[in-house]
């Protein structure tokens, strides 16, 4: 069904005369008749912030260099809608396609989405007429004394066939602006399946960047495990042969359990991780075996694209999300400004009527009736003034909470400009911790062996490496993590959707 979108005004080109005849001026109150004949205000998309840049001073342009590489921020490039192939792993693209062609919040989303859309075109009808057939069969045993007319006394039939036609004048646009608070319902559940879909994308490449830092924790543990494991050997060997007491063994052997402690829980994490990329993809844990994906599978997205700030409040799903909740607030106005003024309506109905069904079709069964009604409300003890100041809090209500996701949605950009930033800079440091604790230990380990440093320098020195290692795998996932909250944050690009994702990203 077509969108009639001016047939609201359809009412307004009747001629002044028909509704001054039909409609008494002291029943309309002077305050409430707009310009225009359509109540209520004009719902105007609220501006865009007129701020150049995200963060206090400049926002930054590049990140410091760590692991060899530096990420640029780009403002003259565009957020592709498939963000997560920045990437550059097929892994990680296949389980982000599984995941929106198959996880249940998805589906959600796209049924509320269309029930939307249904209850939209079901609300367009009112710019319709009303149109009923009708098929009666009765009888019946008059009462002579029921009229002044004398009637024939006796059972009878009576058949009727009619079709009434009925239809209601929307001369102030109340019923146009119901219908534009139905279309305002359904742009925001448009936008909350954005949402989903971004939220989905983005769950599942941290569940994935999060199953490969777990799983490089477990190398770097097992790798630590068994250098500790040469120690105590070492340290064995020592107290039998009397060089070494046979404290420093125990005390080796202790550091060895405790870092073999930290095993169970690195591999429970990694489970979780897995069994929760089977849901996000939805699939049951026990059907689906997650991809092994590891740092090496991943790259960096190097250039990260940046919307301008004007941009961000058309693109953001959330802010969107409460664009659409102002309007239909804005349109709840009128709704409510309507109700306080008259309503025309127009019935009509033809038909035939006759006691014999042979008869229905003669030229003397025909019967049919025109009327038109005003209704004007004029006492309600003030439900109809106080429903429409009511509206207009709602309104206020949802322009302050517009205002407030703005607000976030800056501020999301803002700390994760900044923290890709320090987080360069926090992995750069790592790596240098990593490397002067390695060679700290390289250099411990020889002079122990060669008798010439104590257990003690070995506990301090193994204790440190293995801290910087873990320290260092931790904040290369933090930098990935981070990169795809960037992405999130300037509202995932579906705005750039390519056709083969477009079924997926946005019903």
């Amino acid at each position: 069904m077509p969108r009639l979108k001016n047939a609201p005004r359809f009412a307004a080109a009747l001629p002044a005369l028909l509704l001054a005849a039909l409609i008494p001026a002291a029943l309309i109150p002077a305050a409430l008749i707009p310009a225009g004949c359509t109540v209520g205000p004009d719902f105007q998309s609220p501006e865009a912030p007129s701020v150049t840049h995200y963060t206090a001073g400049e926002d930054p342009t590049a990140t410091a260099f760590a692991e060899g590489s530096a990420q640029r921020f780009r403002t003259d490039t565009e957020l592709p809608a498939d963000w997560w192939r920045l990437f550059d792993c097929p892994k990680l693209d296949d389980a982000v396609r599984r995941g929106l062609a198959a996880n249940p919040t998805i589906a959600a989303a796209e049924a509320n989405l269309q029930q939307a859309r249904d209850s939209l075109r079901g609300g367009e009808g009112i710019f319709y007429p009303q149109v009923n057939g009708n098929l009666g069969a009765t009888r019946e045993r008059p009462s002579p004394d029921a009229t002044p007319i004398k009637l024939q006394e006796g059972i009878f039939n009576l058949f009727t066939l009619s079709t009434t036609v009925s239809y209601t004048l929307d001369i102030f646009g109340g019923e146009h602006r119901t219908v534009e608070g139905l279309s305002a319902a359904a742009d925001y559940q448009q936008n909350v399946a954005r949402a989903a879909s971004l939220t989905l994308a983005s769950n599942i490449v941290n569940a994935v960047i999060a199953g490969a830092a777990y799983d490089a924790e477990i190398q770097a543990t097992e790798e630590i495990i068994e250098r500790q494991k040469a120690q105590v050997q070492l340290a064995t060997v020592q107290a039998d042969a009397g060089t070494a007491t046979y404290a420093s063994m125990l005390s080796l052997q202790s550091q060895l359990e405790a870092t073999e402690a930290t095993l169970p829980p690195l591999r429970k994490q990694l489970v979780q991780s897995q069994d929760l990329l089977a849901v996000l993809v939805g699939q049951m844990p026990a059907d689906w075996q997650p991809p092994h994906i590891s740092f090496a599978d991943l790259s960096l997205p190097q250039a990260l694209p940046v919307s301008l700030p004007v941009a961000l409040v058309r693109q953001r799903p959330d802010i969107l999300q409460a664009g659409a909740q102002l309007h239909e607030a804005s349109a709840g106005i009128g709704v409510a400004t309507a109700a306080m003024l008259p309503s025309v309506t127009l019935d009509g109905s033809f038909g035939v009527s006759d006691v014999a069904t042979t008869g229905l079709f003669t030229a003397g069964s025909k019967v049919w009736s025109v009327a038109a009604g005003v209704t004007q409300p004029i006492f309600h003890g003030g439900t109809l003034w106080f429903q429409r100041k009511a509206a207009i809090d709602a309104y206020q209500a949802s322009a302050a909470s517009y205002r407030q996701t703005v607000l976030t949605a800056f501020q999301q950009v803002a700390d994760t400009l900044r923290g890709l930033e320090h987080d360069a800079d926090a992995l750069a440091v790592d790596e240098r911790a990593l490397k002067t604790a390695q060679d700290a230990l390289n250099l411990v380990q020889a002079n122990y062996r060669a008798g010439l440093t104590t257990y003690s320098d070995l506990l301090i020195a193994d204790t440190l490496y293995s801290e910087a290692r873990i320290a260092d795998i931790q904040a290369k996932a933090v930098r990935y993590q981070d990169t795809v909250a960037l992405f999130v944050a300037l509202g995932g690009g579906w705005w750039n959707k390519p056709d083969k994702v477009a079924a997926n990203l946005t019903p």
